[in-house]
Order: C-alpha cells, then structure tokens, then sequence
C-alpha cells in the first residue's frame, strides 16, 4: 500500500503508550494496533482528527504517500 502510518514513531516521540493514546482517542488498543502496524484499510476523518489532537500533531505527520512502482519500472530495476 503506498500510504504509510508513521503512527508508532509519533508515539516515540511523545513519549505516548498505545494504552495512553487509546484512553485519549476514545478508541480500542485493538483498532488502534490495525492502524500503528499498517493493516486498516480506511481510516475517519474524526478517528484520524483525534489522533492528531491527542498527539499535537498534523495529518501530514502521520501519513506518507510512496507510489508504487509500476512493472516497467521494476524490471529496469532487476536489468541493472
């Protein structure tokens, strides 16, 4: 998936526990842990509106945009 949570590093640098955020956020460890490890498929605006309230913190922040590769590209790749 080329959007990436960068959701633990945040974390890391609040000095934030998931439990902590989860009590913040009003949201379960569980739904929280699909975000942090890279598994949710969609994510609310108002989840993703306070998680960045909670953490003091922009949407930009939180999410990177990688493109992926297209074939062509990846076989230029492998010929060198």
């Amino acid at each position: 998936m080329p959007i990436i949570i960068h959701l633990d590093k945040i974390m890391r640098d609040r000095k934030m526990s998931l439990n902590e955020l989860s009590a913040k956020v009003g949201i379960t460890l569980s739904n929280l842990s699909i975000i942090k490890n890279q598994k949710a498929k969609a994510l609310r605006l108002d989840t993703l509106a306070s998680i960045c309230e909670a953490l003091a913190c922009q949407p930009a922040d939180l999410m990177e945009f990688i493109p992926e590769k297209s074939d062509e590209q990846k076989k230029e790749e492998v010929a060198f």
